[in-house]
């Protein structure tokens, strides 16, 4: 009885909070959340911002270039994930903050009983986010983002040219999403160690954007379509990057060693 009560109790304040969610131009996804040991462990951020984008948000990683009509740093939700503390269980649930730090919005408690890290966190997130698909996101057009007396906006971390995080794990098989991921600015390429994958790569579309298959045939590299169709997140391999094109060219581009690695990759699509 005491459980049905509580849940009843979150789902009425999450009812309340959600009149607010559509005030908010975006969201912007920290690359850790506090509870990780690396950024992008398990994989939470490309969920999260799959997740979102589902939902109807515009979602940016932290280390994005925001569009300018995102640089009031007030216009946009800021989201977390928490875990609870559970024996055999794995418990998390999703918040959004305004850049006050106040809380807009909380769901309820998901939780996932499988044993292994990376399907149990994915599992309980993408069922925490069932919650926020019941919000129904539009934004409605907002500008009024009033300051609160007495009260500093939390400042907005965007960097120029932002990395991508690689897998905590080659054994990890890439989740077939629609993420949108920060590709290396095209300046730094100058300074690129450049290779050329040999051989004509054929694109076979698929649901989350194309395989790339050679002669054999054998899958040699997933992309994953983003909102700027110059650009897919890429995987090959253990090695995850981007599929970037530069003057009709297409590139695979990484970091290795802190170094930006750019192929050149021939590719029929």
């Amino acid at each position: 009885m005491k459980s049905k009560l509580l849940f009843l109790m979150l789902f009425i304040a999450g009812c309340g909070f959600s009149q607010t969610v559509n005030d908010y131009k975006g969201v912007v996804i920290p690359l850790k959340y506090d509870f990780q040991k690396t950024e992008n462990q398990y994989r939470l951020q490309t969920i999260t911002k799959m997740d979102l984008q589902k939902a109807g948000f515009q979602a940016f990683y932290a280390n994005e270039v925001i569009p300018s009509e995102f640089q009031d740093r007030c216009s946009l939700l800021y989201v977390g994930v928490v875990k609870e503390n559970a024996f055999l269980v794995t418990k998390l649930y999703i918040t959004f903050k305004d850049c006050y730090g106040t809380i807009v919005y909380q769901s309820a408690t998901a939780k996932s009983r499988e044993k292994e890290f990376e399907a149990a966190y994915s599992e309980a997130l993408n069922e925490a986010f069932k919650l926020v698909y019941a919000l129904n996101y539009t934004y409605n057009g907002n500008t009024n983002f009033s300051s609160k007396a007495g009260i500093t906006a939390q400042s907005l971390q965007v960097m120029a040219a932002p990395t991508v995080v690689a897998p905590t794990s080659a054994a990890v098989t890439p989740i077939a999403t629609v993420p949108v991921v920060a590709v290396p600015a095209s300046n730094n390429a100058g300074t690129a160690s450049t290779t050329k994958v040999t051989g004509l790569l054929y694109a076979q579309p698929t649901t989350y954007g194309y395989q790339l298959i050679d002669s054999e045939p054998k899958v040699v590299m997933k992309v994953y379509k983003t909102s700027n169709p110059a650009s897919f997140m890429a995987v090959k391999g253990s090695i995850q990057g981007a599929l970037v094109s530069k003057d009709n060219q297409w590139f695979f581009e990484y970091y290795q060693n802190d170094k930006l690695i750019s192929e050149k990759v021939e590719v029929k699509f």
